[in-house]
């Protein structure tokens, strides 16, 4: 063993606390993390907010609501009218939220979101019924729009997915966007028993609105049984990797392909839970066998890094089906992963803008 090696390690680290940290790339968030050597706020204390951001509560009131000097604006969607099979998304919000130590640092990208962007949870939509699926679009799309010209950037967690439909009519209404989405299922199909507001079609209303551009949309991960559904993906121009060409792809090439497919445009990015294996999320409303894995959903996301994401969403975590609390640790992680990619788009890395 090299003694003057081992001199130097005790010199430096011999007294040091778990608080004090050297490297300079780590030492800045340590400085914000921990309120002295070795002092840092409980994960399991206070109220529970997603990825721990600070709570906003008057954020989205509706008559004057406090959007002033964020970034990021964290927002619960608890709405599940939607679904077409197993309820319970309502309770997504709550149960991600409910998951602690998420962050602060991202090491495959190498950074901090929260030093870098002011970040708040800024609490639920709040919507005037519980009963009424298309007031509670209405709702959504009222709240988003208030937020998107506060010139905020809105992540959500649902819900059921019919509620991305209404968030891209918000931050689509200026001008279209694209989309990489990453679920088992297209959810472009048409209206059913009298209502376009379901999660099997909101992409194929956000087409038709004219807030959403199908040529620059890439939908990964997707199969099963509905394919017959998905007509309107396919004759719209949007591009579809099932599952099993994800696989044959291979993760580079995905990335590859959606890069190219959203180009340098706005883009929102949503992320079903069902788009993984019901092994590793099983606490949703729709599972559909033979899906993804986390660590490859991981690497997808991570390698959207750069494009202008102006927006995104983790939807249908329904924790009652989730013993485990895989499910929501998931939809957690996958939303830090997606702040990450807000805090590398092209709006927040210009100094012009900071």
């Amino acid at each position: 063993m090299d003694m003057n090696h081992l001199a130097r390690l005790r010199e430096r680290y011999g007294d040091a606390s778990g608080g004090d940290i050297f490297d300079p790339r780590f030492k800045a968030v340590a400085d914000r993390i921990f309120s002295s050597s070795d002092r840092r706020k409980w994960p399991f204390s206070d109220v529970s907010t997603f990825l721990d951001a600070p709570y906003r509560p008057d954020g989205l009131d509706p008559q004057k609501p406090n959007l002033a000097g964020l970034d990021v604006a964290l927002i619960g969607v608890p709405m599940d009218l939607g679904v077409t099979n197993r309820s319970g998304a309502r309770f997504g919000p709550r149960a991600v939220r409910g998951i602690e130590r998420i962050g602060p640092y991202e090491h495959a990208l190498a950074l901090a979101p929260m030093t870098q962007l002011k970040v708040a949870d800024v609490g639920d939509v709040p919507m005037q019924s519980r009963y009424s699926l298309a007031e509670c679009h209405a709702d959504i799309e009222a709240c988003f729009t208030q937020v998107v010209k506060a010139g905020v950037v809105p992540l959500a967690v649902g819900g059921d997915h019919s509620v991305t439909g209404s968030i891209l009519k918000a931050v689509g209404r200026e001008r279209p966007v694209g989309m990489v989405h990453i679920d088992a299922h297209c959810d472009s199909a048409g209206s059913y028993e009298g209502s376009k507001f379901h999660h099997g079609g909101p992409f194929r209303e956000a087409v038709l609105a004219g807030v959403l551009d199908p040529h620059r949309c890439i939908q990964i991960g997707i199969r099963g049984g509905a394919e017959y559904l998905w007509e309107f993906s396919f004759d719209s121009g949007m591009t579809v990797i099932h599952a099993e060409e994800f696989s044959q792809m291979g993760l580079e090439a995905t990335i590859a392909k959606a890069r190219q497919v959203v180009g340098d445009g706005p883009t929102y990015v949503t992320f079903d839970v069902d788009a993984l294996d019901p092994a590793y999320a099983p606490g949703t409303g729709t599972p559909e066998v033979g899906g993804l894995t986390p660590r490859e959903v991981l690497g997808l996301l991570r390698g959207l890094r750069g494009l202008n994401i102006i927006g995104g969403d983790v939807m249908e975590v329904a924790p009652q089906y989730d013993s485990t609390t895989n499910t929501a640790q998931v939809g957690a992680q996958m939303l830090f992963e997606i702040l990450c990619l807000v805090a590398l788009s092209p709006a927040f890395q210009s100094p012009s803008t900071r």
